[in-house]
């Protein structure tokens, strides 16, 4: 099964947080089709998370197209976030981030097992 192009998933994502009342932007972009994605939530109290692409060993792509998602970072500083993230893009140039801003911690993704 074929996975959805980045630019896709990222928009649809973005319209199913809105639709939940859950403020988000796509503050990033990056390959269209396959530019990995990143997710920080501000959980607005001085921490956020961050969630990063699950590694292949974890996801059954044979029988499962969707994208899943792992936590790098719960509950740590916006700024080691943000140093992870400058780290990540050091790494891969054509990544997404997506950041999301949630009292609770909401982000709708699909988290690998």
């Amino acid at each position: 099964m074929a996975r959805l192009r980045s630019d896709f998933w990222v928009s649809a994502h973005l319209r199913r947080l809105g639709i939940d009342g859950i403020a988000a932007v796509q503050r990033r972009r990056g390959s269209p089709e396959a530019g990995a994605i990143f997710v920080k939530v501000d959980r607005l109290d001085g921490s956020a998370d961050l969630f990063g692409p699950a590694p292949q060993s974890l996801v059954d792509t044979e029988t499962d197209g969707d994208r899943r998602f792992v936590a790098l970072l719960m509950q740590a500083s916006p700024a080691d976030v943000e140093l992870r993230l400058t780290k990540e893009l050091r790494f891969d140039a054509d990544l997404w981030i997506v950041e999301i801003d949630d009292r609770a911690g909401r982000h709708c993704l699909d988290l690998a097992e």
